[in-house]
C-alpha cells in the first residue's frame, strides 16, 4: 500500500491565556484545547521517484513549501530516512482558513500521523509532537488531539478528562484577524483579567458540561481591534440560540458555542446558517491514533 486517507480535525480552544514573552519571539501559553469533527479530509500517496506535491479545493493556498503539510511530509520522510521517497497530498480543506481553528496545523499532524501509519516508520507520539514543533506551536497538540491543557509555547501538553457528550456551532464572519498585531496588542494591555483554568479543568474532571462552558475565556477578546465587533455580535447570536457559553477560538475570527447535545447544536445551526459567512455544527473528537 503506498497511500492513506486521513482527515484532520479542527482545533478549538476552551480558554486561552497569554502568560509573558518568551525568548525567540514566542509568548508563553496557558490553553485548554479540544478537537472538533470539523475536519478536512487529507489523500497522501508515496512516490518512488522522490517528487512532492499538493493540491487542494482551495485555491488560494500555496502549492510550495509555504504550504505546512507539504513541508510536513519533507520532514518526516527526511527524519525517517527515506531519501529517495516523497509524497504528493491532496486536501480536501473544509475547515475556514484565517480562523483560529488550526488549519494549517492540523493539516500537518494528519499529514505527519498518515506517513507514519504508511511507512511503518512507528515514531513514538512524543516523537512525533517534536516533529512537528518545528512546523509550528498548534502541529504537536493536533498531533495527540482530544482533551489537553497546552503550555509553553502550545507544545507542552497534558492530558485532561475528556469533555463530556456535546455540540459545538462554529461561525466565522467574513474577515480574518492578523495574528501578530493580536499578540502586540496583548503585550500592551492593561487588563489583569485571566482565565480560571483550573476552575475549567475541575469541571472537566467532575463531567459537568455547563461548568465548562461557564468558564470558557479567551484573552485575545479584551484586546480585538473595534472593526472586530461582529464577534461580539455572533458570541450573543449563539447564547439566545441556546449555547452553554461561546467564546473566540485561538486569535479568531471563529467562534463556537457549546450546546447540551449534538441535536441541540445541528437546530442551532440551521436557525443561524445565513446570518454568518460559514457555519458549521460539530461534536468533540477524541485523541488521535498514530501508528
Amino acid at each position: 500500500m503506498n497511500t492513506i486517507d486521513v482527515k484532520a480535525y479542527a482545533k478549538l480552544n476552551l480558554s486561552l491565556d497569554v502568560l509573558g514573552r518568551l525568548e525567540g519571539g514566542y509568548h508563553a501559553m496557558k490553553m485548554v484545547m479540544q478537537s472538533a469533527s470539523l475536519c478536512d479530509d487529507i489523500h497522501i500517496a508515496l512516490t518512488e521517484d522522490g517528487s512532492f506535491g499538493v493540491q487542494t479545493n482551495f485555491g488560494f493556498l500555496p502549492r510550495d513549501d509555504r504550504n505546512i503539510a507539504l513541508r510536513a511530509a519533507k520532514e518526516f520522510l527526511a527524519a525517517a530516512g527515506m531519501q529517495g521517497t516523497g509524497a504528493r497530498l491532496r486536501l480536501n480543506k473544509r475547515i475556514p482558513v484565517g480562523a483560529g481553528l488550526g488549519g494549517g496545523s492540523t493539516d500537518a499532524a494528519a499529514v505527519l500521523r498518515g506517513l507514519n501509519r504508511l511507512t511503518g516508520a512507528h515514531f513514538s507520539r512524543a516523537a512525533l509532537e517534536e516533529l512537528g514543533a518545528r512546523l509550528g506551536s498548534d502541529v504537536p497538540y493536533c498531533i495527540a488531539g482530544g482533551t489537553r491543557l497546552a503550555e509553553g509555547r502550545g507544545e507542552q501538553l497534558t492530558a485532561l478528562p475528556p469533555l463530556p457528550d456535546c455540540g459545538f456551532v462554529i461561525c466565522k464572519p467574513g474577515f480574518s484577524i492578523r495574528t501578530p498585531g493580536l499578540f502586540a496588542r496583548i503585550d500592551s494591555r492593561r487588563s489583569g483579567v485571566h482565565p480560571d483554568t483550573d476552575g475549567l479543568i475541575a469541571a472537566l474532571s467532575a463531567g459537568d458540561i455547563s461548568g465548562v462552558a461557564r468558564r470558557m475565556y479567551n484573552v485575545f477578546e479584551d484586546v480585538l481591534p473595534a472593526n472586530c465587533r461582529e464577534i461580539g455580535e455572533i458570541k450573543q447570536l449563539l447564547l439566545d440560540s441556546g449555547a452553554l457559553g461561546a467564546v473566540m477560538s485561538g486569535t479568531g475570527s471563529a467562534v463556537f458555542g457549546i450546546f447540551s447535545d449534538l441535536a441541540a447544536a445541528e437546530a442551532a445551526q440551521r436557525k443561524i446558517q445565513g446570518r454568518c459567512r460559514e457555519c458549521f455544527a460539530a461534536a468533540p473528537v477524541g485523541e488521535a491514533e498514530t501508528e
